[in-house]
């Protein structure tokens, strides 16, 4: 067993795929339209053959709670309370901080020393905080 694809929700799929590709420099791995939708993943060009980060609509009118979508919810709820939807790894984070920040991504917060590493959090501008980490131990 293996992971091949990992899901990150998001409000808007052309915006999200510009924020991935133009500002992470993520390359579209799959672009395959499903109903009103589409089948949208990146991935990371250090890793050709790594994990696809599936693009995926948080609105599915399919799965609600009160009358709102669930997955919506779900990332709203995270990004109040501060939570990363995910986590990316780096090898050099005060670099990628510098690279990520001169491309205008927004970070919450600082460079932070953790157990293990160091990490700091930016928002996706599709409804996520993401996390990105350097493992240090």
């Amino acid at each position: 067993m293996r992971i091949d694809v990992i899901g990150v929700l998001v409000d808007d799929q052309d915006k999200a795929v510009r924020f991935y590709t133009e500002k992470l420099g993520f390359t579209v791995r799959q672009d395959v339209a499903v109903g009103e939708a589409r089948w949208l993943s990146v991935g990371s060009s250090e890793q050709p053959d790594g994990p696809q980060l599936l693009l995926e609509p948080r609105d599915n009118p399919n799965a609600t709670i009160e009358g709102q979508p669930a997955a919506h919810r779900y990332q709203q709820a995270l990004y109040e309370a501060g939570i990363p939807f995910t986590m990316f790894t780096v090898n050099n984070i005060a670099a990628e901080y510098r690279r990520l920040t001169g491309a205008g991504v927004a970070f919450v917060g600082n460079l932070v020393e953790v157990p293990g590493g160091k990490t700091a959090v930016f928002d996706d501008t599709c409804g996520n905080l993401i996390a990105i980490m350097e493992v240090t131990e």
